[in-house]
């Protein structure tokens, strides 16, 4: 759908997909894909690439879960980098992964370590770090964090970056730190920290995140929804022309 290859995973297949990367030592990268990446994919050729060679593709949010019915392609659920933590963070736990938060504003992964710690006390988290403002483009800040990755041999490095910052950063970097998994989770520290408010479930559920989301950040984030965003229906009739006109074809062979 929209010119990306989605995984079919619900958060079981995901946490499948994870434990065979990490027990076959392999490099891979998780992309939660919303609609935002979406639309930066039409013209973010980088961005693109990204997407070519990653390991596997979720679908973050409803909106694509909707799109995806209404296309007779449907997935199974949205899996957001968000939900990670209280989907699978039993697993992570039982399993004693090696976790890394890298990403948010001083202060806010170590707020967030305290409150995974106090849910799941056994969980292994073996770093974290909050990079210096435009970091992505600073050499010694990025062989910095390499070398912290290598060092703290992390078997998921989560990225709360930002959209496409974190994505390309880890598609940059991540054959040097040789984590098994890497991951980009968004805002999903601040979440986890309390020092941003989570939507309530049924705003989850009914695809309005985004309107919470933006009633919290309106400064930062109006652009995003109410403009970028809103492109989003127009490609979703595109693709409902384009499967209707493969339809059509299909009965005029028949």
């Amino acid at each position: 759908m929209f010119d990306v290859k989605f995984d079919n995973y619900d958060f079981m297949d995901l946490l499948d997909y994870i434990d065979k990367t990490i027990r076959e030592r392999s490099q891979s990268y998780i992309l939660t894909c919303n609609v935002d990446h979406v639309i930066k994919l039409r013209k973010d050729k980088e961005f693109q690439n990204v997407y070519s060679k990653a390991g596997a593709v979720v679908a973050d949010g409803m909106p694509l879960i909707w799109a995806s019915k209404m296309l007779g392609k449907p997935l199974k659920q949205k899996v957001s980098g968000a939900d990670l933590f209280n989907r699978l963070g039993n697993a992570f736990e039982q399993r004693k992964y090696r976790l890394f938060l890298l990403g948010s504003a001083e202060g806010v992964p170590e707020k967030a370590i305290r409150n995974l710690k106090a849910a799941y006390p056994g969980m292994n988290i073996v770093g974290s770090y909050s990079p210096s403002y435009g970091f992505e483009h600073n050499e010694e800040e990025n062989e910095r964090i390499v070398r912290m990755l290598t060092e703290s041999r992390p078997d998921i490095v989560f990225v709360g970056v930002g959209a496409p910052k974190q994505e390309k950063w880890i598609y940059r970097h991540y054959t040097s730190y040789q984590a098994p998994i890497s991951i980009g989770v968004g805002a999903t520290f601040d979440f986890l920290s309390g020092s941003v408010k989570r939507a309530p479930d049924f705003m989850q559920r009914t695809g309005l995140e985004w309107f919470w989301r933006l009633s919290q950040e309106p400064r930062r984030l109006w652009k995003r929804y109410l403009v970028d965003d809103a492109q989003f229906l127009v490609l979703l009739l595109k693709e409902l022309r384009k499967r209707d006109k493969a339809k059509g074809g299909r009965g005029r062979q028949s």
